[in-house]
């Protein structure tokens, strides 16, 4: 569903914060994204969102080349991205944050998409006057997911989705992650909390530096010494380089 290749961006030309870095995601996989404070996680999540520019690589999705596409045309080719901070609109209620994410669909399938998320996330639809502000962070990351499920992508990028959660907030907004990806999307999530990621992930990528250090599977890596080394910085001394 989604394969990068070599991509290099970053916010200023020739200051590349991402060097090269590649990846793959199948149909109903989640793949994480893990590594040190400043590795280029983010960045690369929004390059291939479009909201960084890229000076070289590719970016496809489905099999089509998205990497000359704009943002909201990214969105068009069924591409969904949750940032991790300023996710929803605070002042508006929940209903109207996700006819928000409605509002280019018509009429009855307007409201089968918007009820399709409520079975989803039931706590959303017991809630849907409320200001989006006033849910709780769990809520408010269910909501942002929610929103971007309604156009029903294909593609979910999300952006350290268990920052500031607890531990029981998190278990939660990943079993909501296990149900969405068992419809058939690819996810791509970014996550500094390890732990967790090892817990919902079919593979996940190491970045360091914006490039790849390792990749594997939950079980490869959960006791690979490598991971302690590459949060310090050092050098790898065991696991296997990503392609």
């Amino acid at each position: 569903m989604l394969q990068v290749d070599a991509l290099v961006a970053g916010y200023e030309p020739g200051a590349p914060i991402v060097c090269g870095a590649s990846l793959s995601a199948a149909r109903g996989e989640l793949v994480a994204l893990i590594g040190p404070n400043g590795a280029g996680k983010s960045t690369l999540l929004k390059s291939i969102a479009g909201l960084v520019p890229i000076e070289s690589g590719r970016v496809w999705l489905a099999g089509v080349d998205i990497t000359g596409l704009a943002a909201h045309a990214r969105v068009h080719a069924k591409l969904a991205y949750v940032p991790q901070l300023d996710n929803v609109f605070a002042t508006l209620s929940v209903a109207d944050n996700l006819e928000l994410g409605a509002r280019s669909l018509q009429g009855a399938v307007r409201k089968a998409r918007i009820d399709a998320v409520h079975a989803l996330f039931p706590d959303l639809a017991r809630q849907r006057r409320l200001a989006a502000g006033r849910l709780s962070g769990g809520q408010r990351q269910m909501l942002a997911i929610a929103r971007a499920l309604i156009a029903e992508p294909t593609l979910l990028l999300l952006d350290e989705p268990s920052a500031g959660l607890s531990p029981r907030i998190v278990a939660e907004v990943f079993e909501q992650l296990r149900a969405i990806r068992a419809t058939g999307v690819a996810i791509l999530l970014v996550e500094q909390n390890v732990r967790a990621a090892l817990t919902v992930a079919d593979r996940l990528y190491v970045l360091v530096a914006g490039r790849n250090r390792l990749d594997g599977t939950p079980h490869a890596l959960r006791e690979d010494r490598a991971l302690a080394a590459l949060y310090l910085g050092g050098d790898t001394p065991a696991g296997r380089a990503a392609p």
